[in-house]
């Protein structure tokens, strides 16, 4: 099955591993870890050969490149292989599904399809997750893991990654995320895998920041220094100076607000982290970007200190030390950085005419700084790699990062100057010189930066540092971060192992027969995985009102504890109560959240009584409250159970509160074609006049209504003629 791959010595070790457990396999970038993951694949086809394989990447251009390369490796028809991306439909990617074998996906996309019921894992008989360390938290990793080892009927998992961390307590939670039984680790140093690893020489580029700067940093430093005073006096104590501590006590203070602790002093506390956050990332931005990125920042906070009403840009502003520091940054030169930069770029392109760089840098303003720069320099082709989030039109679609990524492969431009997208996985071959325009503080990022050059031949890592700044303390923490993931790896490739005992998902309280309908808009809720992990049947419909439909007549309206307040204010609450009341026999409202209502927003406590009121005894509807999603889905699948128990009859997911007069059963009628609804179909009623000419109308009558597209006609139609 396999050509034109001759597998190592320890790629056949650590499949002897994979093929009995489920296993991370840690390796050092470029060593061939997708190598393991085809090899097993071979054996797990030949071992279930009418079973399915799934290959997870997180991002589009990485599942591509593995797509790719199995290709390349796998003596299988062309038809046998498939990418899954979030641009492909979901009626496209279930067709897909049928007929495909290996199949290559995003997370995002299949965690939808899967609760949506759109697709079987029954017969996936291996789930590969790339990119493993990701496997934390709420990462769609985490959901389909426990939905593969519950469902399958051959479940087998094999994680990858080159950096899982420093920290033996990360490492543990992706092993019992993603059901691990074994861990196989090796690092440079093995012997096994010495004679593979190519030697990557590092250097460190020192900028000396000019005095100019240091007199503006010096400013920014004193602003800062007020502020954590100004805290002292509010009650704050302790170490308040790094990004990591003002963000875990801002989210402190923001709990105790939430929990009704709202007093002048912790709100005044808030404030002064705010402000605090943003000098520092002045700072930042002076000491270690360019001139250009830290001028835009500043004036973008002033002209919000202008037209908005946020106190903290507006205290921050107005203090005296920033102010000086905003109009000294008006006249600065362009960061040394830059230019030490620029020219050592163009040194390397004179010494090798065909030398293929990628420059890493933290932000977008930055990088298109640095093609700009560089653009002027002849023989220098740079190209700005980013993500897909369109911010100042730097954005690039999916298929824009692979095309440009095939460019690069192709020697159309030589230098790649990439955010953090490009981190993680991509493998572009000859890649001579990996550039740090900064250093960062994580050795997760640092190491998979660096993995991108020396993955076939000496490789060559250049990083800039400004003295004096907190360029020197990042390059600090990635070095000791690092030596200390290669500690705990050490020390945990035995512990580790014998840590995790297998552990299969009971199916014990699985309720397969209960079955809800929810709004697709919740799709990406925990409520929604919640209720699939204890087997409910959920179907995703586009619901014309209510989140959840639990039988014929219960109708579910969830809401946070800040979106209740919010749909007060906005004044959306009044209409959905409307359409709930009339639409459901038993409507019901879930406030969930442990957040206090009353200091979710900055409103009068009467007016949230007023509407709570309003609900419970002008419209009859109950209020449950819960603390959160696990909660909110045990609730619902008990309500659901005694409805649909009491209630053998099928339900649909359209509002089943029986219609009184003609006029509302022609109207419920009509609604009931789909993305319909009921205002659509009053409008379809009064141009048609009565709902069998709605039925017989041709497509482009149906077009002239109001509200009407080449879709619903054509459904419409459809629905009309086509045989049962």
């Amino acid at each position: 099955m396999l050509r034109g791959f001759t597998p190592r010595l320890y790629q056949e070790t650590i499949l002897a591993t994979a093929a009995i457990k489920n296993t991370l396999v840690v390796l050092p970038t470029g060593m061939g870890k997708t190598g393991i993951a085809v090899l097993l694949t071979a054996q797990r086809l030949k071992q279930y050969p009418q079973s399915k394989i799934l290959i997870l990447a997180p991002t589009k251009p990485l599942a591509e490149q593995h797509l790719n390369t199995f290709r390349k490796t796998l003596e299988l028809p062309e038809e046998k292989f498939t990418l899954f991306t979030g641009e492909i439909p979901p009626e496209k990617r279930a067709e897909h599904w049928q007929t495909a074998q290996i199949i290559f996906s995003t997370p995002q996309g299949l965690e939808n399809d899967i609760i949506g019921n759109k697709i079987d894992i029954t017969k996936v008989s291996l789930l590969v997750f790339d990119e493993a360390h990701r496997a934390t938290g709420d990462y769609s990793y985490v959901f389909l893991a426990k939905q593969y080892q519950r469902k399958s009927d051959w479940p087998r998992i094999l994680a990858l990654t080159a950096s899982p961390g420093s920290d033996t307590t990360k490492i543990e939670e992706v092993c019992n995320n993603l059901g691990i039984e074994a861990v196989e680790i090796r690092t440079e140093k093995d012997p096994d895998v010495q004679p593979y690893v190519q030697p990557i020489d590092i250097e460190w580029k020192k900028i000396e920041l000019p005095e100019e700067f240091k007199k503006i940093q010096r400013l920014l430093q004193q602003c800062i220094k007020g502020k954590i005073e100004q805290l002292k006096k509010y009650g704050i104590q302790g170490a308040v100076t790094s990004k990591k501590d003002l963000l875990q006590l801002q989210a402190q203070l923001h709990a105790k607000i939430s929990a009704g602790e709202k007093d002048f002093e912790m709100m005044k506390a808030v404030s002064l982290l705010a402000e605090i956050i943003k000098a520092q990332h002045a700072q930042e931005l002076l000491e270690t970007q360019s001139v250009a990125s830290l001028n835009k920042y500043l004036s973008g906070l002033y002209e919000q200190a202008e037209n908005g009403k946020t106190k903290a840009v507006k205290n921050l502003t107005a203090d005296l030390a920033f102010k000086s520091a905003y109009i000294l940054s008006q006249k600065l030169p362009e960061h040394p950085k830059v230019a030490a930069l620029v020219e050592f770029i163009t040194q390397e392109l004179q010494k090798d005419k065909m030398i293929k760089i990628i420059l890493f840098t933290q932000y977008r303003d930055t990088a298109v700084k640095l093609s700009e720069e560089l653009g002027k320099h002849e023989g220098a082709l740079p190209k700005v790699f980013v993500g897909q989030a369109k911010k100042r039109e730097t954005g690039l679609s999916q298929k824009q990062q692979t095309e440009m990524l095939d460019m690069f492969r192709d020697g159309l431009f030589n230098i790649l100057i990439a955010t953090s997208v490009a981190e993680e996985g991509l493998d572009i071959p000859k890649v001579d010189l990996v550039v740090f325009y900064e250093p960062i503080p994580s050795a997760i990022r640092h190491i998979q930066r660096r993995g991108r050059t020396g993955r076939q031949e000496k490789g060559k890592v250049t990083i800039f540092v400004t003295k004096g700044t907190r360029d020197e303390a990042y390059s600090w923490s990635a070095k000791r971060k690092e030596d200390q993931m290669v500690y705990v790896l050490e020390k945990m490739r035995n512990e580790l192992t014998t840590k995790l005992a297998p552990k299969q998902p009971t199916l014990a309280n699985f309720d397969n027969n209960v079955k809800i309908f929810a709004d697709y808009r919740e799709k990406s809720t925990g409520t929604v995985k919640e209720l699939v992990e204890l087997g409910v049947g959920v179907k995703l419909e586009m619901l014309q009102c209510a989140d959840y439909i639990l039988s014929a007549r219960v109708g579910v309206e969830l809401k946070t504890t800040q979106d209740f307040v919010d749909s007060i204010i906005d004044g959306r609450l009044l209409e959905q109560l409307k359409t709930l009341k009339k639409s459901y026999e038993k409507p019901l409202i879930i406030i969930q959240g442990t957040q206090d209502l009353y200091s979710a927003r900055n409103v009068h406590p009467n007016a949230i009584r007023g509407m709570l009121g309003t609900i419970a005894i002008s419209y009859g509807i109950p209020i449950l409250c819960t603390k959160d999603e696990k909660e909110s889905a045990g609730l619902l699948l008990s309500m659901a159970k005694r409805e649909q128990e009491e209630d053998k009859k099928e339900f649909s997911p359209h509002a089943d509160k029986k219609p009184t007069t003609l006029k509302e059963q022609q109207e419920y009628l009509v609604s009931c074609l789909p993305n319909v609804g009921p205002n659509l179909a009053k409008e379809l009623l009064k141009r048609f006049g009565c709902v069998q000419a709605v039925f017989m109308a041709s497509e482009e009558g149906l077009k002239k209504v109001p509200g009407v597209g080449d879709k619903i006609a054509k459904t419409i139609r459809q629905l009309a003629t086509e045989p049962y």
